[in-house]
C-alpha cells in the first residue's frame, strides 16, 4: 500500500505514544527536565529489527549521521544498562522498508554498563504524508527497559523548515526533541539524545491474554479489529505490525503521547464488549462498540 493511503487508513492524526525524559550532563551531574514527551508511533513500526548499530546501506546517497545518547533511571542520575533501543526511519527517498528481510534503516542495540547507546546511519528526509502534510525529517525511537514505561518517540532536527508546519514537531511538548546537528569534522554529522525512564502501570499477563483476539463492529459493518499482546502491552494489528496501547487502569488502555487534549482509548466493558473511543478538542467524542468473535 502506498504511504499516503496507508497513513490515512491508519488514522495517524489521532494516535501517539508514552512519556520519558530529556536530560544533559553538565560535567558533574545530570540535569534537565526528566519528564519530556513522546510522539506518534506512526504506522510503520516493525518488531525484531536486527541487532546492529550501523544502519547504513551500501550505495546510499544520504548524509551520514552518528546518533548517540544515554538512558537514565527515573532518579535522573543512574545509567540504565541493557535497555533495548530500537531505531527506524525513512531512506533518502522518503520511503520506509516495511517488508523486506533486510530491515533497511532499522536496527536495535542494548545500552552498555554506562547507559550509552549509538547508531550510525543517514539523515532522513522530509516526505509527503498526504492531505497537504509534509512531515519533517525524523528518527523514530522505541526504548524498552524492565520496570519502566516503554518509550516511543520521534527526534527532529533544527533548521528543518517543516518542523513549524507539523502538528507534532511544532507542539510545545516536542521542543526538547528538535535536536541540533553538528559536524564531526570528517564529512559526517552527530546528534545527541538523552532520555530518563518513567514508571509504568502494568497488567497481569493472564488478564491481558483474556482480552486479545478478533472483534467485529456491533453495528453490523465490516470493520474488524485484531488485538494481540507483545511484551506486556496491548496492540491493534495493522498492515506492517501494529499500534501499542498503555494500560491506564479501570479496564482502559490508551495510545498515549497526544499533547493537545486528544486521545484514543480501548475500553473493555462489563457486558463483554469492547469500545474504541476517540476525542479531539472542539469535537464530540467518537465511539464504536465491538464484539469478540474469536
Amino acid at each position: 500500500m502506498k504511504r499516503r493511503k496507508f497513513i490515512e487508513a491508519s488514522a495517524l492524526s489521532v494516535v501517539a505514544v508514552s512519556s520519558f525524559g530529556f536530560i544533559r550532563f553538565d560535567g558533574k551531574k545530570f540535569v534537565g527536565d526528566c519528564e519530556t514527551t513522546t510522539d506518534i508511533l506512526g504506522p510503520f513500526y516493525r518488531p525484531d529489527s536486527p541487532m546492529r548499530s550501523n544502519l547504513n546501506v551500501a550505495g546510499n546517497k544520504g548524509k551520514p549521521i552518528h546518533l548517540t545518547g544515554l538512558i537514565i533511571n527515573d532518579d535522573c542520575a543512574t545509567p540504565y544498562a541493557n535497555a533495548k533501543v530500537e531505531l527506524w526511519h525513512c531512506d533518502e527517498e522518503g520511503l520506509y522498508d516495511n517488508s523486506t528481510p533486510a530491515y533497511n534503516y532499522r536496527g536495535t542495540v542494548m545500552t552498555d554498563a554506562k547507559g550509552q547507546y549509538s547508531f550510525d546511519t543517514i539523515l532522513p528526509v522530509p516526505y509527503d504524508a498526504g492531505g497537504g502534510l509534509i512531515r519533517p525529517a525524523h528518527f523514530h525511537m522505541m526504548v524498552t527497559a524492565g520496570g519502566y514505561q516503554t518509550l516511543v518517540t520521534q527526534l527532529y532536527f533544527s533548521g528543518d523548515e517543516n518542523v513549524q508546519k507539523d502538528p507534532w514537531a511544532s507542539n510545545e511538548a516536542a521542543k526538547n526533541r528538535v535536536l541540533k546537528v553538528t559536524s564531526d569534522g570528517k564529512n559526517g554529522n552527530t546528534v545527541t539524545f538523552n532520555v530518563g525512564l518513567s514508571k509504568k502501570l502494568g497488567m497481569e499477563k493472564a488478564s491481558l491474554e483474556k482480552l486479545i483476539g478478533s472483534y467485529k463492529a456491533e453495528d453490523g459493518s465490516d470493520q474488524k479489529v485484531e488485538l494481540f499482546q507483545k511484551e506486556g502491552r496491548l496492540w491493534i494489528k495493522n498492515e506492517v505490525f501494529g499500534t501499542a496501547y498503555d494500560y491506564l487502569g479501570d479496564n482502559t488502555f490508551e495510545y498515549p503521547g497526544v499533547h493537545d487534549g486528544s486521545y484514543r482509548r480501548i475500553i473493555f466493558q462489563t457486558d463483554g464488549k469492547m469500545k474504541i473511543e476517540m476525542f479531539q478538542p472542539g469535537s464530540e467524542i467518537q465511539s464504536r462498540s465491538f464484539i469478540k468473535v474469536s
